[in-house]
């Protein structure tokens, strides 16, 4: 018997590890691929970690400067550009290398090799480069930021609204077609968005919202608001209406007894919904390219970035972008979260 509890706990542990490891690997490869270069991006055999700086060789042969960088793979100098132009210098650091040096930085330190003797540099790369041009080349880059964080708003506050008025409705009252409704529901969320938004843009161009953020977030909601509807029915449904009935004994309207007493012992639910919703809106490009596309998201300008740029570290930078605000909500909401599975600590 021990020895197969051995069996079975050894091999639930390679499962776990396996998907960790399936899981992270990509994961990390993503995020080095953010920070490489473009010189180590396009480097073969690629480095497992990318370089914090580059060790360089500057040479005067022939009135001008040879740069060469150092190839730990053949451990040899190579021979990247030649030029007595500091701008050109200057440029190519920048974008091949992601080193930030001005053009009398540049001067000063090479000219040493004019001596005759070949000097050798260490340049630190600016590991953020990627990012802060992802922004500078990417049009509108800056408001779509804005814009994914205001249809993620709307999307939850529509969402919460009118899903948990359907959800406290059908987990309080009784009417026919009670579980047809419930149904309803659940299959109304299976529905892809991109089937929804297609119809929808003609009835948000009658109301002028296309194009917009709140419309945007109406067709996010559709669905979201029957997943949020089911979840707060089974969390309204467990919450004791016995709660509810001595709130009015002491002269507590409804309203009252909603705000104090149903909603928060619901709160832990309402927030795995707004998680729901979103990720939803935040994370969605292709509804964005049918309804906003003149006035894209932040997840629809990566979209485009990487459909169309050569540069994939910048379209690994820019989805690093995209990823980090849901990691932050995520992590924000984590304690909420939690206690829809008993933990009651704050």
């Amino acid at each position: 018997m021990i020895s197969k509890n051995l069996i079975v706990r050894t091999t639930f542990y390679l499962f776990i590890a396996t998907m960790l490891i399936a899981i992270l690997i990509p994961v990390f490869f993503f995020v080095s691929t953010s920070v490489y270069s473009e010189y180590e991006v396009y480097d073969f055999p690629r480095k497992f970690l990318p370089r914090t700086s580059f060790d360089l060789e500057i040479e005067w042969e022939n009135d001008q400067y040879n740069l060469s960088v150092f190839d730990e793979a053949n451990n040899e100098y190579e021979l990247l550009i030649q030029s007595n132009d500091m701008d050109r210098f200057r440029l190519y650091l920048k974008r091949s290398l992601s080193i930030q040096l001005n053009n009398e930085e540049i001067e000063n330190d090479f000219s040493l090799s004019k001596k005759g003797e070949p000097i050798y540099l260490t340049y630190k790369k600016d590991l953020f480069y990627n990012y802060k041009t992802f922004f500078s080349i990417t049009n509108n880059a800056g408001k779509s930021v804005v814009n994914s964080v205001m249809a993620a708003g709307w999307t939850i506050i529509i969402s919460l609204f009118f899903g948990s008025l359907a959800g406290y409705s059908i987990a309080r009252y009784k009417f026919a077609g009670k579980s047809q409704l419930s149904l309803t529901l659940l299959v109304v969320r299976m529905f892809p968005g991109v089937a929804i938004a297609i119809p929808m843009l003609v009835y948000l161009i009658k109301m002028n919202l296309d194009n917009t953020m709140i419309g945007l977030a109406i067709v996010y909601s559709v669905g979201n608001i029957a997943l949020t509807a089911w979840i707060t029915s089974s969390i309204f449904t467990g919450i004791n209406i016995e709660l509810e009935e001595a709130s009015y004994i002491f002269g507590a309207s409804k309203l009252q007894t909603f705000r104090k007493i149903t909603l928060p012992l619901a709160f832990p639910g309402f927030i795995a919904c707004s998680m729901y919703a979103f990720l939803a809106a935040w994370n969605d490009s292709i509804t964005a390219l049918i309804l906003s596309n003149n006035n894209p998201t932040l997840s629809l300008v990566i979209y485009k970035a990487i459909g169309s740029s050569s540069a994939i570290q910048l379209s690994a930078a820019g989805a690093v972008i995209l990823i980090l605000p849901a990691l932050v909500f995520t992590f924000i909401i984590k304690n909420y979260i939690n206690q829809l599975w008993g933990e009651v600590k704050l």
